[in-house]
């Protein structure tokens, strides 16, 4: 691509088409976009185009973006698109990248603010992959330029500078400490801590002459915008380790740190509004992260100016106002108190005054709620209960004050416990005073309680040494829980639905079970946290377990107000705001799979759920939210069917519509869901029905199977039809079809285990006169898979798959079938994969099969009953032994009981299974309860044909390890083997 005129009209219409409101002309503009960056010269042409100042400043700045993300995609020799399946894009050539390595620095500090900001990310991109071994003269030239642009006082330059060194070194932050990195960083060293500290030392001249010189508010921004950006390198260059540039400079730094935390700056904070106290106040945040790193990783050489930061911080914070404009100063200064609070200068804090101020000054203040907690509270729900219950407020003033308070307490337990109680004693007694006026005080105390709860066993158990949790409870919660207004104090009310849930564990059941009517009252509680926190309350304590891991809350136990219940939570779906939410949908989700459902109560819900679900199809934007919906069905059909089975056509007449809108429409995003619900309708019948063979015709279709992400629920559908039909697939060539699919699925790492899933099941539902014409294609698919691209996962599935077929047909259609492929390929496959690989299996049942099948094998096969296949035989019998001698936990794969969707699910490529609409597994040896007794059974039989054959061979083969476990079996079972 050349640079001209005609270049240069075209590029500027595209990037202006991009930001066009209507979709039309963005899609042309982005596709022409997408073609034109195949051509060489591409990222040059569009930098150019940025330093055009001719140029409409919205289309350079669409271009700057456009730039950045093409060096993203194309600066790394073997970049693609993430998660794509595309291949290779073409690289930016070298010579071009030498071009632009040339270009972007001068740019970058000669542009806008928000270009330069693009720019800077850009330059990052070529750093990460260039610096500092493929671009030596770019740290060479920052410096010079870094050095004239101080001598002149440009400190526009500076900052712009500055800020892309920032950029550069910010991966010492973030690597792993390799030696690369390490050379890395020396170089960098070497290069710019000399220059970085005369900079800021310069600088912090600079500031102080213009403290009393009348400097204008711009530039007093400017200069503290770059010694932020100083204070952000000194973080970089410091994180891997003490440099000893720093330490031997550590006192000059130091100086100019303490001067930030204790000095005011009048001209800016005052002068320069909100946003001048910002630039200070962020320079100050940056300086707390210095000396809280130093703190952590550099403690002994940093203990000489410890005390005395400790108490400018101290200082600080007790004169930070609530604002939330002043958030970050708070969190970061507090943050290097807690830092000090666990180390080993502990002892700063030892002093009874010193904790009472502490507490007084510093956590009670920033613990209280402000107006900006409040706003958060009514306007942004989903945040706020994010920050509050799900623990993404470590960075909130809140929060990291607890944090303060627990850090002192690792050392002074008692002392914290003793002030605190008495806080909050003291904190209460004011709310009794004037509940009206004092009710963040009662709000205070409970979240004291609830933050300073020490957590065990994965967060399910909660204990504290602050208050009695079952006197606090009744004295403090239940009056609030009691409250028939559930609109007033909202915020209190929903602190008390916190607490109750926090200590769930400890409440006795009755307590709890008498409270449930009035938590199930606040579902109609129009504040969208207050039902929320009413939902998730009711949901955990529904999964509470007493000893031995039963239920302590069962269906009885709800039964009395399931109508009540049920009708209250869809109620709180209609609430503004709230029509997709993912707490009220969870514990309809854990209620329905803790009640006894009836067709009293299963029609209203499978109506109102149906409702949502067309809703929800129109555009689905939650997918936590539907996550929890389709389980929700999913539970539903499995409860109710369980106590009624005629309810099933019931649900299909109410489920159908929606599931065929999902088809037609082709609603992506739901597609896994509808096939896993669909599978699981066509199991719970108990004959195959008429009406499901239309969507059997369309999953043997192989434009069905496509989407990657739906794979797994087409085969969990696939499957449920071939158990409840398998005579279907003796018509109209199905059985060609299907392992047509399984043939497709078998041969690429992502979806091989699928592929077997399909074939164990058509191997488990046909007779073997079926299926045997199509085994020796079967077997050439496996083993040219096998020769291609062998993986442990697909070895794993062969063994099971052999296992499986060896039951079910006889080890002599099994031996056979394979030789069909290629003559005495059996006892290879034997040598070279079942044996090796046998010991790693895991599972319950697949533990069982292929222990059972292998014992089959050389108990029953001629081939290593045979003399001459005495040596293979007892390689087996080792591997077998080695499996079952394998500790429990180690060969049992352990199962989620309930299912938790993780924030970070969404709606990209993947599969997301549904946990109630889950395959039934089938135990195909139900007869054999025990593969160890069935082992040295068949082996004591075997020997008794041919006494003094087998010892032998035993001692020659087995491990002595082996040898010693199968001799206990054979005692243990009294089964010799003689």
């Amino acid at each position: 691509m050349e640079w001209n005129e005609e270049t240069l009209k075209n590029l500027s219409q595209c990037f202006l088409n991009t930001l066009s409101p209507y979709p039309e002309p963005r899609r042309r503009a982005e596709a022409s976009l997408t073609e034109a960056a195949d051509r060489p010269n591409y990222g040059l042409v569009v930098l150019r185009l940025v330093a055009e100042s001719s140029v409409d400043d919205q289309i350079r700045q669409a271009a700057a973006v456009n730039f950045k993300n093409h060096l993203k995609l194309r600066w790394s020799p073997n970049a693609r698109p993430s998660g794509s399946n595309v291949p290779l894009l073409s690289p930016i050539p070298d010579p071009e990248k030498e071009q632009i390595k040339t270009l972007i620095v001068p740019l970058m500090l000669s542009s806008a603010p928000r270009i330069q900001s693009q720019l800077s990310e850009a330059l990052a991109v070529i750093g990460n992959h260039d610096f500092p071994k493929s671009w030596p003269n770019l740290l060479p030239e920052l410096v010079s330029m870094l050095q004239k642009a101080g001598e002149v006082s440009d400190y526009a330059s500076v900052k712009g500078i500055l800020g892309t060194a920032n950029s550069l070194f910010k991966k010492f932050r973030y690597q792993y400490s390799t030696t690369d990195l390490l050379l890395d960083l020396k170089y960098c060293l070497d290069s710019f801590a000399a220059p970085l500290l005369q900079v800021f030392l310069q600088t912090a001249a600079v500031i102080d002459s213009a403290a009393s010189s009348g400097t204008p508010v711009a530039t007093l921004k400017l200069l503290f915008e770059s010694q932020r950006l100083c204070c952000r390198i000194f973080y970089s260059l410091n994180f891997q380790e003490l440099p000893e540039f720093f330490e031997d400079h550590m006192k000059e730094w130091m100086t100019e740190f303490m001067k930030y935390l204790t000095m005011n700056f009048p001209a800016l904070e005052e002068g320069g509004g909100a946003e001048g106290l910002a630039v200070v106040d962020e320079v100050r945040a940056a300086v707390c992260e210095n000396i809280c790193l130093y703190m952590e990783k550099n403690e002994e050489e940093f203990s000489g100016y410890l005390s005395d930061f400790a108490r400018a911080v101290w200082s600080l914070l007790v004169n930070v106002s609530a604002s939330s404009s002043r958030d970050r100063i708070a969190v970061t200064a507090i943050k290097f108190l807690t830092t000090v609070s666990t180390s080993v200068s502990h002892k700063l804090f030892a002093d009874d005054a010193t904790l009472q101020q502490i507490c007084r000054s510093i956590v009670i203040p920033n613990v209280m709620l402000r107006d900006e907690d409040e706003e958060l509270f009514e306007m942004n729900y989903v945040e706020y209960i994010r920050r509050d219950m799900e623990g993404s407020d470590l960075d909130t003033r809140r929060r990291i004050a607890c944090e303060l308070l627990k850090g002192i307490a690792t050392n002074y337990r008692e002392k914290v416990t003793a002030i605190v109680s008495g806080q909050m004693q003291s904190m209460l007694a004011k709310y009794a005073e004037n509940p009206m006026a004092n009710w963040k005080y009662k709000d205070c105390a409970i979240y004291l309680v609830v933050s300073l709860a020490a957590k065990k066993a994965g967060g399910v158990n909660a204990s504290t040494d602050l208050v009695d949790v079952q006197s606090f409870f009744t004295s403090v919660i239940v009056p609030e829980l009691q409250n028939q207004n559930v609109n007033e104090y909202p915020m209190l009310k929903a602190g008390s639905l916190k607490f109750f849930t926090m200590f769930r564990n400890q409440l006795p059941k009755h307590i709890a079970i008498a409270l449930l009517p009035h938590v199930i009252h606040f579902l109609g509680s129009e504040s969208n946290v207050v039902h929320s926190y009413a939902s998730s309350c009711i949901e955990k304590l529904l999964l509470v377990k007493d000893d031995g891991g039963r239920a302590r809350y069962t269906a009885s136990d709800i039964h009395p107000f399931l109508l009540v219940l049920m009708t209250s939570l869809f109620n709180a779906l209609k609430f503004p705001e709230s029509e997709e939410n993912q707490y009220v949908m969870k514990c309809i989700m854990r209620v329905l799979g803790v009640a006894d459902i009836s067709g009293e109560v299963a029609d209203p819900c499978i109506t109102e759920l149906t409702s949502i679900l067309n809703e929800v199809c129109k555009n689905p934007k939650n997918p936590i939210f539907n996550h929890y919906l389709f389980e929700s069905v999913a539970v539903l059909i499995n409860r109710a069917c369980e106590k009624d089975p005629t309810l099933i056509s019931a649900f299909e007449a109410k489920l159908f519509p929606s599931l065929q809108t999902i088809l037609v429409n082709d609603v992506t995003e739901f597609l896994p869901y509808t096939f896993q619900l669909l599978a699981q309708l066509v199991e719970l019948n108990t004959q195959f029905p008429p009406h499901y063979m239309h969507v059997f015709e369309i999953l043997l279709l192989p434009e069905s199977w496509k989407k990657a992400a739906n794979v797994p629920a087409l085969v969990r559908l696939l499957q449920a039809f071939l158990q409840k039909a398998p005579h279907e697939l003796n018509r109209e060539g199905r059985l060609s079809q299907v392992l047509g699919i399984f043939n497709r699925l078998v041969q690429s790492p992502s979806t091989d285990e699928q592929g077997f899933f399909v074939l164990n099941t058509v191997v488990e539902n046909l007779q073997y006169d079926v299926i045997a014409p199509y085994m020796s294609h079967i077997w050439a698919a496996l083993f040219t898979r096998l020769q291609n691209n062998q993986t442990v996962r697909f070895v794993k599935c062969l063994v099971i798959f052999m296992s499986l077929f060896l039951v079910k047909h006889g080890s002599i259609n099994l031996m056979d079938s394979m030789n069909c492929v290629q003559p005495n390929i059996f006892p290879v496959i034997l040598e070279r994969f079942w044996i090796p690989n046998l010991k790693q299996i895991t599972g319950f049942i697949e533990f069982k099969l292929t222990s059972v099948a292998s014992t089959r094998l050389i108990c029953e096969s001629p081939a290593l009953l045979d003399p001459a296949a005495a040596s293979l035989w007892g390689k087996m019998l080792d591997s077998i032994m080695t499996l079952l001698s394998r500790p429990e936990q180690e060969r049992v794969e352990a199962e989620l009981e309930v299912p938790d969707i993780e924030e970070s699910i969404g709606y990209s490529a993947t599969f997301v299974q549904l946990y109630n609409a889950g395959k039934k597994e089938e135990d195909p040896l139900k007869e054999i309860n025990d593969p160890k007794e069935f082992l040295v059974a068949s082996l004591a039989n075997l020997s008794s044909l041919s006494p003094g054959r087998y010892p032998q061979v035993i001692s020659g083969n087995l491990a002595s390890e082996n040898q010693a476990a199968l001799l206990q079996l054979c005692k243990t079972y009294n089964r010799p083997i003689v």
